[in-house]
């Protein structure tokens, strides 16, 4: 298997993390593209490494650093919702943060976070959990989640409870799920993508959207469809199987970032489901 064959089954995770680390699609997609740019002008390190993927990102956190995101792509203006998450990131330590989504959101352990980052196995376990401390603290809210499958929206609705959140509802269908943001406005949507009675938890999502604006995290078991490029694309997502501190750590970045979701277009959704 060549380099680059190795190296993009690891490209929808890295956009991804980026995204989560820099908040905006545009930035975290450009670093990314940085990034690779950096593995085709010097590709023997990458020939040379026992474990590609720790490879990638701590080349990632290289190009991360030393460079704006604005000078590699167009200036933009921030929208609200990006406005309000530079405003949160100055909220959040850095290190502590990049530490964690790399052990929660990636599934690094700590030993590959401490590679990654390039600090000592001690620091990397101090930071992941100074990391979690201060982003537990971070704003708390009335959580929707859309979820038919009994065992999996238990799961998900005992570890939001954890963070200090309240579950308004657990709704099972796309109707169920509507009324329920009817009732009670969410400050964040935990929704599956297709629900076992035939409704889709996407297009119950685009409903809700047409009357509020909240940040919404999709479940799926096919991460790989939606990390395309090609709009809509959702910005916050949870992989099934998923794992305790990735769910966390989705949930935290959603709110931590203000992401507000807005409906999307119906026929481009529907080609997502």
């Amino acid at each position: 298997m060549s380099i680059s064959q190795a190296i993009s089954a690891h490209i929808p995770y890295l956009r991804r993390f980026s995204r989560a680390l820099t908040g905006t699609q545009v930035g975290g997609d450009a670093y990314v593209l940085a990034t690779l740019e950096a593995v085709v002008a010097d590709p023997a390190e990458f020939a040379e490494t026992d474990d590609l993927k720790v490879a990638l990102y701590r080349l990632f956190l290289k190009v991360w650093g030393s460079m704006p995101v604005n000078g590699h792509v167009d200036q933009i203006c921030f929208s609200p919702d990006e406005r309000g998450a530079q405003r949160n990131l100055e909220a959040i330590s850095l290190r502590p943060r990049v530490a964690f989504l790399l052990s929660s959101l990636e599934g690094f352990e700590t030993a590959e976070v401490a590679r990654a980052m390039d600090c000592a196995l001690d620091e990397a376990a101090a930071l992941i959990n100074l990391a979690g401390k201060e982003i537990s603290n971070q704003i708390r809210t009335d959580v929707l989640i859309i979820e038919d499958e009994p065992l999996i929206a238990i799961d998900i609705q005992m570890l939001v409870e954890e963070l200090g959140h309240r579950v308004i509802h657990v709704a099972r269908t796309h109707l169920e799920a509507v009324e329920a943001a009817r009732e009670v406005e969410p400050g964040l949507i935990i929704a599956d993508i297709q629900l076992a009675d035939g409704s889709s938890g996407l297009e119950a999502v685009n409903q809700i959207l047409g009357r509020l604006s909240v940040p919404v995290i999709f479940v799926t078991a096919y991460p790989e469809r939606f990390l395309t490029g090609t709009p809509p694309e959702p910005a916050f997502l949870i992989t099934k199987p998923f794992g305790v501190d990735s769910l966390k750590a989705v949930v935290s970045q959603a709110l931590f970032f203000d992401r507000k979701s807005h409906r999307k277009d119906e026929s481009a959704g529907k080609a997502l489901v």
